[in-house]
């Protein structure tokens, strides 16, 4: 049972802030130039490599590891899927193969040599130096292993060489599986916004 203030935001210090001739905040001073953009390149770690998403090359594999999800738990959060077929799968794939945003990544395990899932960046906003991280789809066998932490600090350790400055991660707010894991890693909730989506007929709150 998850405990209800792990998920109680932060309070937000105003005395952070400088103010203007008027009194008023206005956010702290930032010396700022902005982000570069992630780019599809490979991004190499012990236990696994985050390859550029290529659906001709990457379905079957993925589509062999989803199947091991017996009863599709793995899609309920997401507003697409489950595939009944490797064609079908690997359709959608090819849509999101080359994208720069969302900017997708099979998650290869150096093990076996096989994809195991996927992460994308999205949101990408080097303006402001903020992108997220999300489709996220981690098959059976890469649940709850080092791969699936890794992938994730490979992400996170990319992005701040890229000098983004804020790191999202969102997810249905029901999802409480995701959320332990984003704090997990590290960052902070920081609240909920309500009736956000529509997915798959039903309401999505979006923590």
């Amino acid at each position: 049972m998850m405990r209800k203030e792990q998920f109680e935001p932060l309070a937000f210090d105003i005395s952070l802030s400088d103010t203007n001739s008027l009194g008023q905040p206005v956010g702290f001073a930032v010396e700022w130039k902005p982000a570069l953009c992630p780019t599809h390149k490979v991004l190499a770690g012990r236990f696994c490599r985050l390859e550029p998403l290529d659906g001709a090359r990457h379905a079957v594999e993925l589509f062999a590891a989803n199947a091991l999800d017996a009863e599709g738990r793995n899609w309920t959060y997401l507003p697409y899927g489950p595939f009944d077929s490797l064609p079908a799968y690997r359709d959608w794939l090819a849509k999101f193969s080359g994208t720069v945003d969302p900017l997708f990544f099979a998650v290869v395990s150096n093990e076996t040599g096989r994809a195991v899932g996927v992460a994308s960046y999205l949101r990408i906003d080097p303006a402001n130096g903020s992108i997220e991280v999300g489709h996220l789809n981690f098959s059976p066998l890469m649940q709850q292993t080092p791969i699936a932490t890794e992938a994730m600090w490979l992400m996170m350790r990319e992005a701040f060489a890229l000098v983004f400055r804020r790191y999202e991660w969102k997810c249905n707010a029901l999802n409480l599986p995701s959320r332990t894991a984003a704090q997990r890693l590290g960052l902070s909730f920081e609240g909920v916004s309500r009736q956000a989506a529509v997915i798959n007929g039903s309401n999505r709150d979006t923590a």
